[in-house]
């Protein structure tokens, strides 16, 4: 890896600074602000299990923030995440518990906008939805918990020092468990958009297991959130731990239980899997706020009691920086993508290339739209999603299904099956059986990428992707990560 890949991976090492600066609040700022613990000691604790949380479990919302806006370019990468950096920093100086969650979403944004990608909706409504959904199940959950805990504490009748014992003792655990949650559910706004461009390569260690790509940037996300958890986090503490609303040493646990099960929640892939084999309703795998989680807690809390004692002064502020957040991390992308560009020189994207081949409209045709309402765009070649569906949209109407359809067929995907790249294979994630049916297309060549997966699901049905039900919702999830690597491993620069 060259000191320019090196140079570009800073800007998302920035942003998990500014992440673990701005959060240490979030999972133990009440207990701070009620003096159950020293800031010190919260500080150690909360990177140790901020590590742990983002190499063990930070592999499940990352998929979702990738489709809001695949980067392609590593210096996009990192001006996307310097842009969101620069945001939370921002925010940081004035005091603020800013969502990453929103910065990088608004960066994404803005790099969609100047490189003339098109915004995934769906994505996005998914992101929306874990932005409403967190801060009000929060509310709920530190409403539940405290009163169940102060009917328990009422019928233990347990001595007050032994209360305060037990508190202290709980508000360890709960911060460390919020430390995990934080670092398993905001590590993909860290290092989300580095996925698709990693400068690593797999590593394995002592024949005993594979370190992946993947891995490494969640290892190196996590670490960078411990440093800015270390060097710079005391504002904030005191904004969300005292300045919003005084609370006791037991609300200051449930507040924290609250935000780390909501983390949880909505970055749980088993917990997404257990409830689809049941057929319940699923939740989102997001990167949610963690701000607004345990601000929400805050606010159950502060309900429960009639609402009393909560600053508004102070609530109204920091919903005004939330607001702000999205918008102003947008700008300074742009802004940050035009100076990379233009005056440093480094592609910050590669853009996506569209054509309407004979193979893909063939391939159009056989699900019901008729390329005959479009056919002058046979064989031309359009250098973005947004240049190709709005030429498509000044000839013909069509429901935003059959847009997404026509835009994933034509997408130019250059591939050649190379002998000399099946072992770069994962023997721990690619059956035997899966490695010897790619073996069988080895010399060929694809244009789309579509078309090779097709060819691979007719020889192999592991490979092959199941009709949409809540079950299959999740084996697919897996299936369309091993189609992913065969794209990324086999692709080949267009001449």
């Amino acid at each position: 890896m060259d000191l320019l890949a090196i140079f570009f991976l800073s800007g998302g090492l920035f942003l998990g600074w500014g992440l673990g600066a701005n959060h240490l609040g979030n999972i133990f700022g009440t207990a701070i602000g009620t003096r159950m613990l020293s800031w010190w000691s919260a500080a150690v604790l909360a990177s140790i299990f901020v590590v742990l949380g983002a190499v063990i479990s930070g592999a499940g919302p990352i998929q979702t923030l990738g489709k809001l806006g695949a980067v392609d370019a590593l210096a996009g990468s990192f001006t996307t995440a310097f842009g969101a950096g620069v945001t939370v920093y921002l925010m940081t100086k004035a005091g603020l518990p800013v969502s990453t969650t929103q910065a990088i979403v608004g960066a994404i944004i803005g790099w969609s906008f100047f490189s003339g990608s098109l915004t995934d909706f769906d994505a996005l409504t998914h992101i929306l939805t874990g932005w409403i959904l967190g801060p009000v199940l929060a509310a709920a959950f530190a409403a539940a918990l405290m009163v169940l805990t102060k009917m328990y504490l009422k019928w233990s009748e347990l001595h007050l020092l032994r209360v305060d014992a037990y508190t202290r003792f709980g508000l360890i655990i709960a911060g460390s468990f919020g430390a995990y949650s934080l670092g398993a559910n905001n590590i993909a706004n860290v290092m989300g958009v580095f996925v698709p461009v990693s400068p690593f390569s797999d590593i394995g260690l002592f024949d005993l297991f594979t370190l992946t790509s993947i891995q490494q940037l969640l290892l190196l996300g996590g670490v960078a959130i411990a440093v800015g958890i270390l060097t710079y986090s005391h504002n904030v503490v005191h904004t969300v731990g005292s300045a919003l609303f005084t609370m006791s040493p037991i609300a200051a646990w449930v507040v924290i239980m609250s935000h780390s099960l909501v983390l949880v929640i909505f970055a749980s892939e088993q917990l997404e899997h257990f409830l689809a084999n049941y057929g319940l309703p699923t939740f989102p795998l997001v990167p949610v706020s963690s701000s607004e989680v345990v601000i929400g807690a805050v606010i159950g809390i502060a309900l429960l009691q009639g609402g009393r004692g909560v600053k508004w002064k102070v609530l109204a502020r920091i919903g005004s920086g939330w607001a702000l957040t999205p918008f102003l991390s947008g700008i300074v992308c742009f802004v940050s993508l035009f100076i990379m560009q233009n005056v440093f020189n480094q592609p910050v994207f590669h853009g996506t290339t569209h054509v309407l081949t004979k193979q893909a409209s063939d391939r159009i045709d056989t699900i019901g739209i008729f390329t005959e309402d479009f056919s002058d765009l046979k064989n031309k070649k359009f250098s973005s999603s947004k240049s190709f569906r709005d030429a498509l949209r000044e000839r013909v109407r069509l429901a935003d299904s059959h847009e997404r359809s026509i835009l994933t067929y034509t997408k130019v995907t250059l591939l050649q099956i190379d002998p000399s790249k099946l072992s770069d294979l994962d023997r721990a994630w690619f059956a035997h059986d899966q490695i010897s049916t790619i073996s069988q297309l080895s010399g060929r060549t694809y244009q789309h990428a579509w078309a090779l997966g097709e060819e691979l699901a007719k020889l192999n049905t592991e490979l092959a992707l199941l009709p949409q039900t809540k079950i299959n919702k999740i084996a697919n999830k897996e299936r369309i990560r091993k189609l992913n690597f065969i794209y990324q491993l086999f692709s080949v620069s267009e001449k």
